[in-house]
């Protein structure tokens, strides 16, 4: 497979896939979201990958967020459809795949980034990661399922912190939230994570298949449709334009009252 944006690779029987934008900080446009959508779908339909492993080129970023410069002039209704479809081609798809995936976090997932992390099946991250979802610094909120899939991992009141403060948090309170099972240092992030799906991939494929659709039916869908309705609603307002300009022009938004 070739792609501009990502590239992979397969070892035996686990698949790696490297979001490969380093001077963006490995930023998803929606190039990039179609390319790792072809890619995760391909090596979904291959009997010969059992487990997938999805990581950032370099050391700085694994995601360091979305691509502000394609959506800053979208409308209401570009937004909400930037949303579902994001959702649709990227974080819902490797969420319910049958092969599982790996997020292994290197450097920065903020934004999107996080949330492609969140929609893996579980995360392992180097102990220079960064994870925080800075959406309403830019005048609006998660719109790849980060609402809805935070809670669900650290639980409401931390998930209504991080979102409310746009913050970040370091590898050790996100190891003590849930939020990665695992931490190591950077040189062994891909090794390690390579030996917990060597054991994965000793097990029965279609009884993993199985076990991850059925922990997927105990979260209801009616959330991430909100989030989408939610996120869409942000692009029409003045805190979103002042927010993405501000981002853009590389200063501090000023946001007025509610």
């Amino acid at each position: 497979m070739e792609f501009n944006n990502i590239l992979t690779e397969k070892e035996e029987n686990i698949a790696v896939i490297t979001i490969n934008r380093p001077s963006k900080l490995n930023a998803l446009n929606r190039e990039t979201i179609r390319e790792l959508h072809e890619a995760f779908d391909v090596l979904d339909k291959d009997p010969g990958v059992r487990v997938i492993i999805v990581t950032g080129a370099g050391p700085k970023a694994f995601v360091a967020g979305a691509d502000i410069s394609e959506f800053s002039e979208f409308s209401v209704d570009e937004g909400a459809l930037l949303a579902a479809k994001g959702q649709e081609l990227l974080f819902d798809f490797v969420e319910r795949l049958s092969t599982p995936v790996i997020a292994a976090v290197n450097g920065f997932a903020l934004g999107g980034g996080l949330e492609l992390a969140m929609a893996c099946h579980f995360r392992v991250a180097s102990d220079n990661a960064r994870m925080g979802l800075p959406e309403v610094t830019l005048g609006v909120i998660p719109g790849y399922g980060g609402t809805q899939r935070l809670p669900q991992l650290v639980g409401k009141g931390r998930a209504m912190e991080m979102i409310m403060t746009g913050g970040m948090i370091g590898i050790e309170q996100a190891h003590l939230y849930g939020l990665v099972n695992h931490m190591v240092a950077q040189e062994e992030l891909l090794p390690f994570c390579k030996k917990i799906a060597s054991k994965i991939a000793a097990n029965s494929p279609k009884a993993i298949a199985t076990a991850i659709k059925a922990v997927n039916a105990g979260f209801s869908r009616e959330g991430y449709r909100e989030e989408v309705k939610a996120f869409g609603a942000c692009f029409g307002t003045g805190d979103f334009k002042e927010g993405t300009t501000a981002f853009l022009e590389k200063r501090k938004p000023e946001f007025k009252g509610k």
